[in-house]
């Protein structure tokens, strides 16, 4: 019987130490919670600080047992200050690029374990210079695009030649009006290859090549391209006009429209200023290059002096041709200044 009993009173104390001691390993298996890393000898960078030649952060010293590291690069003026994180940079890794010339370049590393992560960042290393022996790419043959400019067709580029040995190319693609007197980049196109849709009608394409490697780099256009015609021809019968877009820098008006037509000859186009309680005025611009069918055209102008200040504002666009026939018009309301 007191064998029993103390058989009894030896499982009842093995089981409360179990309880007590599964609450000192929080339930979880582990060790009494441990505090986040904290950095005792903060990271260092080692490589030669020359455009081109990569960096080399090590993860510096920590308690607590951290699990895993993490890395950004910063870029910092020549004194190491007002550092940026470098877009993408988050190997251990760096390789130093042309923007970082004239910068000191920093390593921020992150030490993470199961209880949370702390960072702390490397000194600021020597100024980056240039890269030696070396310099930026130069345009020898200007890029040139192939395809056929038309809708629903796709332009590909080629990056001309260079000389410096590129280590690789970037490409933006633009659209020019049909005189080539504005062009403007097309947002996100930037890959070799492009292609022409609706709201290309009208202008012609170019595409702007961007050489790179370790010393700089360099850019260059292509020609443009013929102006981009419809997937169908317009039917025959009078002009038809339409606005892309009227603006104001500062006291001019910037108009550019889309013109098609069917005679591919030279137009008339008219442009009307108007506002409430003024004599409207009339100006007369000639296109330079004939819509094939369709033209895309910049034109500016100063508004007489009755136009300016604060108030109501109208543009009236219309296109006539040779033989006199002319084109709806086409109206952009302001409330200018």
């Amino acid at each position: 019987m007191t064998r029993t009993i103390r058989t009894t009173l030896g499982v009842i104390a093995a089981t409360v130490l179990s309880v007590v001691g599964a609450f000192a390993l929080g339930g979880s298996g582990r060790a009494a919670s441990l505090a986040a890393p904290t950095n005792s000898a903060p990271p260092t960078v080692t490589g030669t600080t020359t455009v081109g030649q990569t960096l080399t952060a090590s993860n510096g010293t920590w308690t607590n047992s951290p699990t895993s590291y993490s890395y950004a690069w910063l870029r910092c003026d020549g004194s190491g200050g007002s550092c940026i994180a470098v877009t993408g940079a988050t190997d251990k890794t760096y390789t130093l690029v042309a923007a970082d010339r004239g910068h000191t370049m920093r390593a921020r590393v992150t030490a993470t374990n199961a209880d949370g992560s702390a960072s702390a960042e490397s000194a600021a290393t020597n100024v980056v210079a240039a890269a030696s022996g070396g310099t930026a790419p130069k345009n020898t043959a200007l890029p040139s695009i192939s395809g056929t400019p038309k809708v629903g067709e796709q332009l590909t580029a080629s990056h001309g030649s260079w000389s410096g040995n590129p280590t690789g190319y970037r490409y933006q693609w633009q659209q020019c009006d049909a005189d080539v007197l504005f062009c403007t980049d097309v947002i996100g196109a930037t890959g070799s290859t492009y292609g022409v849709r609706t709201t290309d009608l009208g202008f012609r394409i170019r595409v702007e090549v961007t050489a790179r490697n370790a010393a700089g780099t360099g850019t260059a256009r292509s020609a443009p391209t013929a102006i981009v015609g419809p997937t169908t021809p317009p039917p025959n019968g009078r002009p038809t006009l339409r606005i892309v877009s009227v603006r104001f820098l500062g006291a001019v008006v910037y108009a550019r429209f889309r013109v098609c037509d069917d005679s591919f000859k030279n137009l008339t186009i008219l442009a009307t200023d108007s506002r409430p309680g003024k004599l409207s005025y009339t100006r007369h611009f000639t296109t330079l290059v004939a819509p094939r069918p369709c033209g895309v055209y910049t034109r500016h102008w100063l508004p007489a002096t009755r136009f300016r200040g604060p108030g109501s504002y109208m543009v009236t666009l219309r296109a006539r041709d040779k033989s006199g026939l002319t084109s709806l018009p086409a109206r952009r309301h302001f409330t200018h200044g």
